[in-house]
């Protein structure tokens, strides 16, 4: 219990430091609020004496390269490669075995991959909190353990129909989560709120797919692409994605949309 905690705790202050660091980065020296005419006053929150303001802008561009410089290695894995989609076996292993490893493994690599859409769709500053993704295995464990316990038994036709059914279960639990808001516009305002559903659904769909992807794939193989693939096929069914997602039964008219893209994709 205390070791769960500990763990929530972590998540919860890493997403606290990455806010507090989108703010850092706009009290940079060379950000466009410190280049911006001093007829902008609401650019940036003015200091006393303009070598003050120099100065910690200074420190704040070496501190935010040195948060550069650790998150890039951070966000490696240890063979050296960036972070991919994996199948759902090696985010929820039969049993209880290394489930705490995996539940890392899940929100780690799921806020890496949904961070990576975000920006290709290039939706405006949007911060992602890697505390929704621990949520949404803690849902996938409770609210589907029927289609989590079939894992590792099926193959063929089975295996693509479970994967769709665990992809839409997916996509439906990152809905109802939303693991990201739109950022202030500057530092310290107020909260935008969150993104349009529809932009939701554009950035969390290629990441659910992904995954069911690579559970056909065979939970193993190189995966670098599938993302890539997720997002193609994502905006060329983008309507129907929509649409399912706002009917009546989400996860059934996903799992049949899927199921359909999983039989004809590589």
């Amino acid at each position: 219990m205390l070791r769960a905690t500990s763990e929530d705790m972590r998540v919860n202050l890493k997403d606290r430091l990455r806010d507090m660091r989108h703010v850092v980065r706009q009290y940079r020296h060379d950000s466009p609020a410190a280049a911006a005419p001093a007829a902008a006053p609401q650019a940036r929150p003015p200091f006393p004496f303009r070598e003050i303001e120099d100065l910690f802008g200074h420190a704040v561009s070496t501190f935010d390269d040195a948060m550069a410089m650790a998150q890039t290695l951070v966000r490696r894995t240890p063979a050296g490669g960036a972070r991919t989609a994996k199948g759902f076996i090696a985010y929820f292993p039969p049993g209880a075995r290394d489930g705490l490893a995996a539940e890392r493994a899940f929100r780690r690599d799921m806020y890496a991959l949904v961070c990576t859409v975000v920006a290709r769709r290039g939706i405006g500053a949007v911060l992602v909190h890697e505390a929704a993704f621990a949520a949404v295995h803690a849902a996938m464990l409770q609210h589907r353990k029927p289609l989590l316990a079939r894992l590792g038994r099926v193959d063929g036709a089975e295996k693509i129909s479970l994967a769709a059914q665990l992809g839409a279960a997916l996509l439906v639990e990152l809905l109802a989560r939303r693991p990201f808001r739109l950022a202030p516009a500057r530092p310290f305002a107020p909260a935008p709120g969150g993104i349009a559903r529809s932009d939701a659904i554009a950035c969390l769909a290629p990441v659910a797919l992904a995954c069911a992807l690579a559970t056909v794939d065979g939970d193993g193989g190189d995966g670098s692409d599938l993302l890539d693939i997720a997002v193609l096929v994502t905006d060329a069914r983008l309507e129907r994605v929509l649409h399912a997602c706002n009917g009546a039964n989400p996860h059934a008219e996903l799992t049949a949309l899927f199921a359909v893209l999983l039989a004809h994709l590589p």
